[in-house]
């Protein structure tokens, strides 16, 4: 009963192994995926991918990475593709001051872009925050993003600045660097994000966890991150699968 909500089946990596990860996910006991896009292309391939999986939704959206080179047009179909049936979220947006790809400004305007084209098809959002958490924090309230919510993916700001998201009606979403022996910012985030608050992901390929690290990450690993939070919080396994898998339905305005 383990809901991958970020996995990146739609990553050239992947693209080519789909069916074989998708049944070892199955044999993990994985039995939802969101597969969000970053690009045109992802966010196409991530709708391709749910239209033909019962099991598998799509969120859709343009990376801070890309951010410069966002068209009207481009924005013009991600209004389109929120109306797609399985389409639960828009993203991965959001800022990454890390890289820098592209101007901090220019991302800042395609990320308030995209906020307001999810609060128009009532969609919540999936943010990429990299070195970028005070910005991000003065995006959502500048454009009153509480009022669709949505997921920190990744999550990798501070305990002390976790209730700022929590206020603004985010979920926190823990990856593999919860299992990493120097995660210690993910590992206290682990032990202090509210119950009815915490995901779980893998950002498959990306982030791969003990005691894979270093290998391409699949949607079954997400059990390991499960595990870790599990042994971190002192309570089994089975309660970590019902809450993130109940929290991650309804973020996503899903039926259980």
């Amino acid at each position: 009963m383990l809901f991958d909500t970020h996995t990146h089946l739609n990553d050239p990596d992947l693209w080519s192994q789909v069916d074989s990860l998708l049944l070892a996910a199955q044999e993990a006991g994985v039995t939802r995926m969101v597969v969000p896009g970053y690009d045109r292309e992802s966010s196409i391939r991530a709708m391709q991918l749910a239209e033909q999986i019962e099991f598998i939704y799509a969120a859709v959206g343009f990376h801070p990475h890309d951010a410069k080179d966002v068209t009207d047009r481009d924005l013009a179909d991600l209004a389109l593709w929120c109306q797609h049936e399985k389409v639960v979220a828009v993203g991965e947006i959001g800022l990454d001051y890390h890289y820098d790809n592209s101007p901090r400004d220019v991302q800042q305007a395609v990320f308030k872009e995209q906020i307001s084209i999810a609060k128009t098809a009532n969609l919540p959002i999936v943010i990429h925050d990299r070195e970028a958490h005070a910005d991000v924090i003065t995006v959502l309230q500048e454009t009153h993003a509480k009022q669709i919510g949505g997921i920190m993916h990744c999550y990798s700001a501070s305990v002390e600045m976790m209730p700022q998201f929590l206020d603004l009606g985010f979920y926190i979403s823990l990856a593999g660097p919860v299992t990493f022996k120097n995660g210690k910012r993910p590992i206290q985030v682990a032990l202090q994000v509210p119950a009815d608050r915490l995901l779980i992901e893998t950002d498959a390929p990306f982030l791969t966890p003990e005691p894979f690290r270093g290998k391409q990450n699949q949607p079954a690993y997400v059990l390991h991150v499960a595990q870790k939070i599990a042994d971190l919080r002192g309570i089994s396994i089975e309660e970590i699968e019902k809450m993130t898998y109940t929290n991650a339905v309804r973020a996503f305005h899903l039926e259980a």
